[in-house]
């Protein structure tokens, strides 16, 4: 009979510690009994604070745990306390964080977070209350134990409270922290929460403060801080600019990658990939799968107005993270500007024998992206995607030699022509510049940078028409056809006088002697990362130059010798040698002394990498993706199975057709395990494809039905829902000959979860072939269901054929009065069923689905009658259920939630 703050009182005294803890427990309750008098209210805050003071380590952690609860109560009735938590409860949980039980200490823990967490601490009281005393208790005279606590606290609030006091109180301590010599464990928290502190202070200070404790971190004596910066290195990468994660970052990750420490090595392989992704461009991140866009007639003209509305710059400023990585997709990227030789000026720095491209008669060549790239390293000024001309005029340019360059911007004989073989330069001279010594040896240099051009340009010809003579009996192709105008380009083009080329030689030199040694070298296109283009269909020239990788260019060519292969495998998006690692993860001598995990590390990250080099650097992790495929381990090639869909957007239809087709098509007869990867985004990946070679998967879609235990009905449902969003990628031809089967067999399936959602499969296929044109498919469909279901001497069959004209109703797959021809007569013989259960579906169907519609409420047609009177029967029906649904209006009408209320009753 007592009140309820007599009562609290009388328990709070108590010596029993269970009717202490009831009373902690009870708190929130108690203050709900009292919101109505403020007084009260105080009353019971003033009594928790007493009730802190308890020595029973049960009692107070019991107490911490209540606390965020009725920190909460408290905001929601602020007009009434609006003091309360600040004065009363704030300084339990600041007091308790340095208890000396371990319990109190966690609960309060977990209490400040949550707080900050939901906002419930004011900013002013962070600054004053909490920080200070975190800073306490991190102090170097502290408990060991609650140091540690203190700093894992500092960190994990740091993202809460935002950058400005992160910076100004927190920061300053962690930086001590990081170089705690007494306790490891201290530096370890550091460690492990080095890139939350780092994303939350943002790049300056990051660079300024931290980076040189992440250093001293990485090189701890203590093992398990290595492994704890190994584990943060991605989220500190992206704290960082472009230049410090290539020059510093890069060489501190291989000392993790080759730590004397299993469990550090394991962590940085882990790490590689993200950390490779964070070499990712951000301007090239919107990928676009086909290349179809504008011909090169209107990008030349196009190149031509841009170029003369431009000033001329005194020199290109592209940083290497301003350039896209996939030249062949980024709107942004570097476009036919100039001629070659300009070109040759600007992006490479080396004359015009130099740039260099492999010699096949059955290959188009570009040039690599690499050049791009390099092409002004030390730049940083320019915006993303600002990418300019850098042809400048110099004092023996006249303006005559201005205007014959400006219009002859584009010219395809010298992007088409034969290659000239690359011409070292001395290497005297490339140290004096800053340059990298040539791949080749100088032994290896040809001598002359001018070959013999017209004794090249004949064979060019000559090779030329054997091409587009094979390629005239397939012009029907649209691809073919585009690929033989633009040989026939490249024809023409061959045919020009030799005596325009010579010019043109000449103005490169007297172009390359103005501008320097210095500015040439400072980037060059390498012979070997020149890769052929592939398949039978040559992606649109519109496009920027970029690169694809053909298959039998290097798995089919035995002549390559180790150090060409290894060329093969060079880019500049990232490091080399971090790639080099991360390739090196597919090694099986890595599983022995790694992780025996390392192969499905590396498949995970494997899409990231892809995006990260972009898709002309696909030759670069072909192999390894292709030994990743085959990996014994079913979660290896599982993971890629999952990823397969997003790395066909990465490369293209050309590449994808090309190298991951054959790996798709062996994943579709894997363990389930694999197969269910490839079947979640089966959409996902065959609308990438081309319409021919989607078609082919028509023919294997039925082994889905398939699986190595048959109760694995989950595989079934997935197919089911598959094949809804497939749909939209066949004629109506194709679904009726393919796809209605294994829908049909799908609405018998013995699992209900299977035959629902195959019942909305097929209301779906009704819809798309009813509205083609002439919809034969569609009446033969309907009449087919109403032969296999809706007159199916199992009432199950019976049941389902209700189900699906309760899914045509509900989506709208047919217009109301073709259903009433079509359907409904079918439908409605069903209210003489024997068996109640469809009879209760049927009467559930009509009276909440097909009388909602306007067609059945407006017209007074036969259509109506006949439902009308269907549903009279019905509600004289014997069975009480039946007549339950077909004489009342129940609030639920979705079909899922019909079938799991009668889930029971009905399988």
């Amino acid at each position: 009979m007592l009140t309820p703050l007599g009562r609290l009182d009388k328990y709070a005294a108590s010596e029993n510690v269970f009717n202490r803890q009831m009373v902690a427990r009870s708190l929130l309750d108690t203050l709900r009994e009292v919101c109505d008098d403020e007084r009260d209210c105080i009353a019971v805050l003033e009594r928790i604070s007493r009730l802190a003071d308890d020595s029973e380590p049960t009692v107070r952690a019991e107490l911490m745990e209540q606390v965020p609860h009725i920190a909460l109560f408290c905001q929601e009735n602020r007009p009434s306390i609006p003091y309360a938590f600040s004065k009363f409860l704030l300084p339990i949980v600041v007091r308790y964080l340095a208890d000396q039980n371990n319990q109190v200490r966690k609960t309060s823990q977990a209490a400040l977070l949550a707080l900050l967490e939901q906002e419930l601490i004011e900013r002013f009281d962070v600054e004053t209350k909490v920080c200070p005393v975190l800073i306490e208790l991190t102090a170097p005279d502290s408990n060991d134990d609650v140091k540690t606590e203190a700093v894992a606290i500092m960190c994990k609030m740091a993202p809460m409270v935002g950058k400005d006091i992160t910076e100004r109180l927190i920061l300053p301590r962690f930086c001590e922290m990081c170089c705690d010599c007494r306790m490891f464990h201290v530096r370890k928290v550091c460690a492990a929460n080095f890139g939350d502190i780092c994303s939350v202070v943002g790049q300056q200070a990051t660079e300024e403060m931290l980076l040189p404790r992440f250093f001293q971190l990485c090189s701890d004596n203590v093992w398990g801080v290595r492994k704890a910066c190994a584990e943060c290195f991605m989220a500190v990468s992206c704290a960082t600019c472009q230049e410090i994660r290539r020059t510093k970052l890069s060489a501190l990750f291989i000392n993790l990658i080759s730590d004397p420490s299993r469990w550090v090595r394991q962590a940085a392989f882990q790490s590689l990939g993200p950390f490779i992704s964070t070499f990712a461009n951000p301007s090239s991140s919107g990928q676009y799968f086909k290349e179809e866009s504008k011909s090169s007639e209107e990008m030349s003209v196009e190149n031509k107005n841009r170029t003369r509305d431009q000033e001329a710059p005194e020199d290109v400023q592209v940083r290497p993270e301003d350039t896209p990585s996939d030249l062949s997709v980024s709107n942004s990227s570097v476009i036919l500007e100039n001629t070659l030789e300009d070109r040759a000026a600007e992006a490479s720095g080396k004359p015009l024998g130099e740039i260099s491209v492999p010699l096949d008669s059955s290959l188009l060549c570009t040039l690599s992206s690499e050049s791009h790239q390099e092409a002004a390293s030390n730049e940083n000024d320019k915006k993303p995607g600002n990418y300019k001309p850098m042809l400048r005029p110099e004092v023996g340019t006249s303006s005559q030699d201005s205007a014959f360059l400006d219009q002859e911007l584009y010219n395809s004989f010298h992007f088409w022509r034969t290659p000239l073989p690359e011409i070292d330069l001395d290497i005297e001279l490339e140290q004096n510049s800053g340059g990298k010594p040539s791949p080749e040896g100088p032994g290896e240099a040809s001598e002359d940078p001018v070959p013999s051009s017209p004794n090249i340009t004949m064979a060019t010809r000559k090779e030329l028409e054997e091409m587009i003579e094979n390629l005239e009996p397939h012009i029907d192709d649209p691809d073919v056809k585009a690929q033989v105008e633009v040989l026939s380009a490249a024809l023409r083009a061959s045919s020009l006088d030799v005596h325009e080329e010579t010019i043109n030689i000449e103005k490169r030199s007297d172009l390359q002697d103005e501008l320097g040694i210095n500015e040439l070298s400072n980037c060059k296109i390498n012979q070997e990362d020149s890769v052929p283009l592939i398949s039978d269909a040559v992606e649109n020239m519109d496009s920027t130059l970029h690169y694809i990788h053909s298959d039998s260019d290097l798995s089919n060519n035995s002549s390559f010798s180790p150090d060409e292969e290894r060329r093969t495998k060079v880019q500049d998006v990232v490091p080399q040698a971090l790639l080099d690692q991360y390739l090196s993860m597919t090694d099986p001598s890595r599983a022995q002394t790694v992780d025996t995990e390392i192969a499905k590390h590396c498949a995970y990250s494997l899409p990231g990498v892809a995006l990260t080099l972009g898709r002309q650097n696909w030759h670069c992790l072909r192999e390894t993706y292709e030994t990743l495929a085959s990996d014994m381990q079913w979660k290896v090639r599982r993971t890629l199975a999952f990823s397969i869909h997003e790395l066909a957007v990465i490369l293209g239809d050309q590449l994808t057709a090309a190298d991951l087709v054959p790996i798709f098509n062996g994943f579709l007869k894997d363990l389930d395990e694999v197969r269910i990867g490839v079947l979640k985004h089966l959409h996902d990946f065959l609308k990438l494809l081309h319409i021919d070679k989607r078609r082919e998967y028509l023919y294997q879609l039925q082994e889905f039905l398939v699986t190595d235990n048959s109760r694995n009905w989950r595989f079934r449902a997935e197919l089911a829902e598959q094949l809804i969003l497939l749909l939209e990628l066949y004629s109506p031809r194709d679904v009726y000959d393919y796809l209605r089967p294994i829908a049909l067999n799908l609405c018998a399936d013995k699992v209900s979860s299977v035959r629902w959602i195959s019942y909305k499969l097929v209301s779906e296929m009704v819809k798309k072939l009813h509205a083609a044109t002439p919809p034969t498919f569609g009446v033969d469909l309907i009449n087919e269901l109403v032969e296999n279901f809706g007159r199916c001497p199992k009432w199950s069959g019976r049941q389902a054929f209700v189900f699906v004209c309760q899914t045509v109703i509900e989506d709208d797959c047919l217009p109301m009065d073709q259903f009433a021809v079509h359907l409904m007569p079918h439908l409605l013989t069903l209210a003489n069923d024997r068996v109640p259960n469809v009879r209760v579906l049927l009467a559930k169907t009509l009276r909440q689905t097909l009388l909602e519609k306007d067609y059945f409420l407006a017209s007074a047609s036969c259509h109506q009658e006949a439902v009308e009177q269907t549903i009279m029967a019905l509600q004289m029906d014997r069975d009480s259920d039946v007549k339950y649904f077909a004489s009342i209006h129940p609030a639920s009408t979705k079909i899922s939630e019909d079938a799991m209320s009668t889930a029971s009753s009905t399988y």
